[in-house]
């Protein structure tokens, strides 16, 4: 299986690795051998599995960056995702009724393919082998979708199906919340979607949004489809969301809200349009667009947080199981004195507190606890390990902190893990439902490990050669900014995804609909001089989804190939360099 190309921008290492993409590899291992010597051995001893989460596997713990989405039904999860992205996903299916009836992990690939969950949690090169423990139902209602993508190139997407009412989720034949609690776990970001127009939290969605409790810090909030109403309706659904939100969040602090319409470039918007809250509506996307942009560079020291938050339960959970198991009596009336115990667990908690000198806000809920702790036999445990312990609080106090020293004094990685940057996310946007463009670097290299045993994450198949840009229509790309600073605007020969022809297509389009009419591009593909037969083979090129008209890539793709076709390149060698050259590798396979 190959590695994934290195990076050989400046300041790269003579093996490849920038110095930042070497540290976050090295901060990688570094978890990995950790947590297998000193954080592990504890878990298995007094089976915290079984009350909280399986051990993590190498996989796990160096796997990409995750971003979970989650919402009730038609909320745009799906459509969210291809905004990111510029594309839909394979196997991406959107309407208005409840269509996403799975999970779906999307992850970079080579090309467009769907791997069913079964095979997906076997395969030893994914992160996904704990999904095996909710059995095959839930194993059959999840897949992993590849595509080459560069903005997956360090950020693995999951989409989820909608939430429904109370009654129906009975019916999925799998323990949706846990499945929800697991992907959550190992998150670097949570982003719930709420519609303008459904503001109701069902009694399944309050459950998944209070199984969240202990990730707030990754938790993100956007109502989408907000240029679907005016601006004073938009204020007063705002407020009705807050006080939703403050009787399911039950925090002291205000919750922020993106405000937002996250509609794909190469859609045609769906409904009524209200325009009078677009600069708003712009800032408020770039904001949230520069939240995710952060994450892979955030990435390193995110996972040392989470192997520190598992490792303080850990130990928590060791003491518990230790003080309860040295309470027993030797012979006779365990099964009793194991009664009493836990009739009283509130009561041994702070025994235990005040034993070890341990924070309350670290102990489990008491119920949730109890009833795990029926599933066993309490003299079954091990008794309390301080050798075991001992390795836990060395690794919490020495290996942790000195990892943390590695790290720049700002906490964050540098811009270089392959994400666009956000240092100029002030560009002019669109927050209507037509054009929506913000400003973003370019997509640099994917990390990678040169040490003998192969990277620490590589997917399925071998790693695809990288787009180096954003595709056009991605919300990350930046191909109607001219701005000096937007590091797009090199020009079409040092990018080659620059729209060359948009100030042609912005002067005949449809000012309203932003697209070119049929007998408009008709009179501008006619003065290339090229028959009308080749034409015609254009237009089918150009006009993929077969609306009779096309948007400002859509003509880009007909007025480039035009071009080689005037060269005499042949069609079939024009069309593979003009979609490359775009980011459109997927129309390549359509």
């Amino acid at each position: 299986m190959s590695t994934p190309a290195p990076s050989n921008g400046p300041g790269a290492t003579p093996g490849g690795l920038t110095p930042e993409e070497k540290l976050y590899q090295e901060t990688v291992r570094q978890l990995q051998k950790t947590y297998a010597k000193k954080i592990k051995p504890l878990e298995q001893s007094y089976c915290f599995e079984g009350f909280h989460s399986a051990p993590l596997t190498p996989q796990d713990i160096g796997s990409k960056p995750m971003v979970l989405l989650l919402g009730q039904y038609s909320t745009g999860k799906t459509t969210f995702i291809e905004y990111l992205l510029g594309e839909a996903y394979p196997g991406a299916h959107v309407g208005i009724e409840p269509t996403t009836d799975r999970f779906v992990a999307i992850m970079n690939g080579p090309e467009p393919k769907v791997v069913p969950g079964h095979a997906a949690a076997v395969s030893g090169d994914l992160p996904f082998s704990g999904l095996t423990k909710f059995g095959t139902k839930f194993l059959s209602r999840f897949q992993v979708a590849q595509l080459n993508n560069p903005l997956l190139a360090n950020l693995t997407l999951i989409d989820t199906p909608g939430i429904l009412a109370g009654s129906k989720q009975i019916q999925r034949g799998y323990d949706f919340i846990s499945v929800i609690n697991w992907f959550a776990e190992r998150s670097d970001l949570i982003l719930l979607l709420f519609d303008g127009h459904k503001l109701d939290i069902s009694d399944e969605f309050k459950g998944a949004i209070q199984s969240l409790r202990g990730h707030e810090d990754k938790v993100r909030i956007a109502l989408n489809k907000c240029d679907q109403v005016g601006q004073q309706q938009l204020m007063r659904v705002y407020g009705a969301l807050m006080w939703s939100l403050g009787k399911v969040i039950p925090t002291p602090e205000v919750n922020r809200v993106y405000l937002g319409s996250f509609w794909p470039r190469y859609k045609t918007p769906v409904g009524a349009i209200y325009e009078d809250s677009t600069g708003l509506l712009a800032s408020e996307q770039r904001d949230l667009l520069r939240d995710l942009r952060s994450i892979p560079k955030n990435a390193a020291v995110r996972r040392v947080n989470e192997i520190v938050k598992r490792a303080q339960q850990a130990r928590v959970h060791a003491h518990i199981i230790g003080h309860l198991r040295s309470e027993l009596p030797a012979m006779f009336g365990k099964s009793k004195k194991a009664k009493a115990m836990l009739d009283d667990l509130p009561g041994e908690f702070r025994k235990i507190q005040a034993k070890y000198n341990l924070p309350p806000g670290d102990f489990p809920n008491p119920e949730a606890f109890k009833t795990d702790l029926d599933a066993f036999k309490l003299a079954d445990f091990h008794k309390f390990s301080q050798r075991l312990v001992s390795a836990a609080d060395d690794a919490l106090s020495v290996d942790f902190p000195r990892l943390m020293q590695r790290f720049p004094a700002d906490g964050c990685m540098p811009s270089s893990l392959g994400f666009p940057d956000s240092s100029d996310d002030d560009d002019d946007g669109d927050g209507g439902g037509g054009e929506r463009a913000t400003s973003a670097g370019p997509a640099g290299s994917q990390a990678s490990e040169k040490n003998g045993s192969g990277p620490l994450y590589t997917p399925i198949s071998p790693a695809p050669k990288r787009v180096p840009y954003p595709p056009p229509y991605s919300a990350l790309s930046a191909t109607s900014s001219s701005s000096g600073r937007n590091p797009f605007s090199e020009g079409p020969e040092s990018n080659p995804s620059m729209l060359r022809h948009r100030v042609m297509f912005e002067s005949i389009c449809d000012p309203q609909s932003r697209m070119m009419s049929s007998a408009s591009a008709r009179t501008a593909l006619a003065d290339s001089g090229l028959p009308t037969e080749l034409l015609r083979e254009v237009w089918d090129i150009a006009d993929w989804d077969a609306r009779g008209e096309l948007d400002k890539v859509q003509f880009e793709v007909a007025m480039r190939l035009c071009e080689r076709l005037r060269a005499e390149e042949p069609l079939g060698t024009a069309r593979r360099h003009v979609l490359g050259e775009l980011g459109l590798q997927s129309r390549l396979h359509g």
